[in-house]
């Protein structure tokens, strides 16, 4: 009989993080270069740039701490 290894939820919660920071992050490059023409009241800080690169940080920590776990 085989066993079926199946991977932890924190793995996939960090590949998600992961991919959706970077998009976040790469987005927030793109308007600190072309800032959109509609301002709001905190665009000057870029939270785009920093909640991006926060995510994407974290998300890459969780995925290469459970990429070889198994439950």
């Amino acid at each position: 009989m085989s066993e079926h290894k199946m991977k932890s939820i924190w793995f996939f919660v960090g590949l998600i993080l992961m991919s959706m920071g970077s998009i976040i992050f790469i987005t927030g490059i793109y308007q600190y270069f072309f800032p959109p023409a509609v301002k709001t009241v905190l665009a000057d800080t870029h939270p785009n740039i920093w909640w991006g690169l926060i995510m994407a940080v974290f998300g890459s920590v969780m995925f290469i701490k459970t990429k070889n776990h198994t439950v």
